[in-house]
């Protein structure tokens, strides 16, 4: 489920960055926040979220490779690419010595940055320290957590919703599964391993807590819904 993802881009190239934020948008769905320096690019990280930031290397002012570092002493975990205009081994040794993920050399095939994107977005969304969009809620792993994210209603603007360590695995393996359904054989393979003593209704309990957690009505389920043959994230 990587559409919807938030992009940080930070580059003083107008037409790069028009041209990479009109890509992301059609083509995967991405929405992308700009910064034309590297402090308002840092400022843009401390006060929101985003799931990966394009960095170019030679940024007026501080430099990418110490807007790398900052960010990463800030606390930044999302993936990081950095664009340069070199693409010396030395070049790229100090790009990830400074904690960028990856290294992308200019001029580049504009269909390969956006594989890569594409793929440490998804190895990221793998980890607890992710926050995952589900519904009307920004869903964190790591913290076993729905948080609100619309006016009104189950999600509302900041409403923390805290989750049991079976609840979250069990929206995390259904969210990193997109949007087929999921057997219940597999979700209590995954959850509970092989578990003689665990039967589908366990599984069907915690589904049915998850539901008066998340869903506005959970008897009728716009979520988290049942599928024949087993269990579905609507995004």
């Amino acid at each position: 489920m990587t559409e919807g993802k938030r992009i940080l881009i930070i580059d003083d190239d107008e037409i790069l960055v028009e041209l990479l934020s009109e890509q992301l948008l059609a083509v995967e769905g991405f929405v992308c926040t700009v910064a034309s320096s590297g402090e308002d690019g840092r400022t843009l990280a401390k006060n929101g979220y985003f799931d990966l930031v394009i960095l170019d290397v030679d940024l007026p002012g501080m430099g990418g490779r110490e807007v790398c570092r900052h960010l990463r002493a800030d606390g930044l975990m999302a993936p990081i690419v950095m664009l340069t205009a070199s693409d010396s081994d030395s070049d790229t040794i100090r790009g990830l010595n400074a904690g960028a993920t990856d290294y992308v050399a200019k001029p580049f095939k504009l269909g390969v940055l956006m594989a890569r994107i594409r793929a440490h977005i998804r190895q990221f969304e793998q980890s607890d320290d992710a926050v995952l969009v589900i519904g009307p809620f920004d869903f964190r792993p790591g913290a076993k957590m729905l948080v609100g994210t619309v006016p009104e209603g189950n999600g509302q603007n900041g409403e923390q919703i805290r989750l049991t360590d079976k609840e979250a695995q069990i929206l995390k393996f259904l969210y990193l599964h997109g949007d087929r359904v999921v057997s219940r054989d597999e979700l209590l393979g995954e959850v509970w391993g092989y578990n003689a003593n665990v039967t589908t209704h366990t599984l069907e309990t915690h589904v049915y807590r998850l539901r008066q957690k998340m869903e506005a009505e959970p008897s009728r389920a716009e979520i988290l819904v049942t599928e024949p043959g087993g269990y579905r994230l609507i995004p």
